[in-house]
């Protein structure tokens, strides 16, 4: 399974606002896309996204910018993925909302193993909160003194 340039990057920037968190400060468009190497235009269309489904918030004007609707602590990586790229399913006959019907469903022995697959992946997102990557980015910074983390 393969996550889209959509949810790496929707993952990046969602971090980086999780960082300026405390600062209760709007972190502005230019400055995510700057250190995280995302176009503007493509971060933008991700934080339209990601502000329709009430994890961001703008502020416009001169010192506007994004903030998380809610602490790092409340968000996790599969809400952020599934607002951007939709219910979670390898394939479309386990997908968590909405599964196709497949003529094969009844008999079909892979289906249980696609809905493995979807539960544990679901299992893993679902347990790992944008609080608990600005920990591990700190701990990689302090292991490594370095500046960079990388998602």
């Amino acid at each position: 399974m393969r996550f889209s340039t959509r949810s790496r990057y929707g993952l990046r920037a969602m971090l980086e606002l999780a960082f300026n968190y405390e600062k209760k400060e709007p972190t502005p468009l230019f400055q995510i896309a700057e250190k995280q190497l995302i176009s503007e235009g493509y971060l933008e269309h991700m934080m339209t996204v990601l502000r329709k489904g009430g994890l961001v918030r703008s502020v416009r004007g001169a010192q506007g910018g994004y903030l998380l609707m809610r602490d790092p602590a409340r968000i996790t990586a599969g809400e952020i993925i599934r607002c951007l790229e939709g219910p979670l399913g390898p394939t479309g006959c386990v997908s968590e909302e909405d599964p196709e019907n497949c003529i094969r469903a009844d008999f079909c022995v892979t289906k249980h193993l696609w809905e493995k697959v979807r539960e544990a992946t679901a299992s893993v997102l679902d347990s790992v909160t944008l609080a608990d990557l600005c920990r591990q980015a700190g701990e990689q910074r302090r292991s490594k003194d370095e500046d960079m983390y990388c998602l």
